[in-house]
C-alpha cells in the first residue's frame, strides 16, 4: 500500500523518505516533520543543516541513519554514524548530532510513555 497525505501526518503502510523530505523545511524553517502516528508511535524525519539544537526529550526515542554521516554524542560518549545505522536515546538523556554531514537524515521514532519504558 501507498502512502497518501491525510491531515498533518502521512497515512498508509509505506513511506519512503523522499515523500517525507518533501515535508522540510516547514512553514517556520522547521529541520524535522512528523510523518506518521500510530498510538504512542510517532514517527519524525529529521534534517538538520549546521548545528542540531536538540535538548532532551520526554519519550525513548530510536533514530535510524537514511544518509550521511558524523558523530552522535549520547551523554558523554561520542560514536561514529552512517548510512543505516540504528541509535537509541532513553527518556531524558543529553543527546545531539556533531560533524555531519550536508546531506544528513534520520527518522526518528518516539515511543512509549512520558519518561520512557522502565
Amino acid at each position: 500500500m501507498s502512502a497518501s497525505k491525510t491531515g498533518t501526518t502521512i497515512q498508509g503502510h509505506r513511506v519512503a523518505a523522499e515523500a517525507a523530505l518533501a515535508r522540510i523545511p516547514g512553514p517556520k524553517g522547521e529541520r524535522f516533520a512528523e510523518i506518521f502516528k500510530h498510538g504512542s508511535l510517532s514517527v519524525e524525519v529529521f534534517a538538520p543543516r549546521g548545528v542540531d539544537n536538540q535538548q532532551p526529550h520526554t519519550r525513548d526515542e530510536v533514530y535510524l541513519v537514511i544518509r550521511g554521516s558524523g558523530r552522535f554524542v549520547f551523554g558523554s560518549e561520542r560514536v561514529t554514524f552512517g548510512p543505516g545505522d540504528f541509535l537509541f536515546v532513553p527518556a531524558g538523556v543529553a543527546h545531539r548530532f556533531e560533524n555531519f554531514t550536508e546531506d544528513f537524515v534520520v527518522w526518528v521514532l518516539f515511543y512509549g510513555p512520558e519518561g520512557g519504558e522502565k
